[in-house]
């Protein structure tokens, strides 16, 4: 059997408020690596755990101004300087028609944007995660809740996170483990 190594701790809950208490002394704790993982949206548990504004937004924004940068180039480029043909004595470069396009190539550009972002942010090219092994996910997807913290947080010490996540009101703690064939746990 591979050797296995402690990647982190989670501790279950059967209810949200219980999970919003969790997160706000796992904050206070002065944890960085650490993650909630819920069914369903929880109000309020962004500010239990201390995240701010996402920049998520600006780097869709500028995929699509990049996508209107590239459409009026293109048309630009093909109705004034490589196909140059006067239709109902419009201008070479007449920007009014470009608008479909321009729109059009907003929305895809943002689409592959916030899509390219989805998979490198939340790390879905990972084929394995520790919290699969030990079905935590199985039963957040349904009715429970999981804060986890992870054993690479400089904070990080079994004993005292176990500890910290019982002084928080979990009963249910789990170790997170990593055999040598799983992908980094981060």
């Amino acid at each position: 059997m591979a050797e296995k190594e402690v990647v982190g701790l989670a501790g279950m809950f059967d209810d949200p408020n219980a999970l919003i208490h969790a997160a706000e002394t796992v904050r206070d704790a002065g944890y960085k690596k650490w993650d909630c993982h819920t069914p369903y949206p929880v109000h309020g548990l962004d500010a239990a755990m201390g995240l701010g504004e996402s920049f998520l937004p600006y780097i869709v924004l500028a995929g699509g101004f990049t996508g209107i940068a590239a459409a009026l180039g293109m048309q630009g480029w093909m109705s004034a300087i490589d196909y140059q043909v006067v239709i109902g004595g419009k201008e070479l470069f007449s920007w009014p028609a470009f608008v479909p396009i321009t729109f059009e190539l907003f929305v895809l550009f943002s689409g592959f944007t916030i899509t390219a972002c989805f998979i490198i942010f939340c790390k879905l090219w990972r084929w394995n995660h520790p919290l699969h092994d030990n079905n935590i996910m199985a039963e957040v997807t349904c009715d429970r809740y999981a804060v986890v913290l992870e054993a690479g947080d400089d904070k990080f010490s079994e004993d005292k996170a176990r500890s910290l996540l019982e002084k928080a009101g979990c009963s249910d703690i789990r170790t997170l483990f990593k055999t040598q064939n799983d992908d980094s746990f981060i």
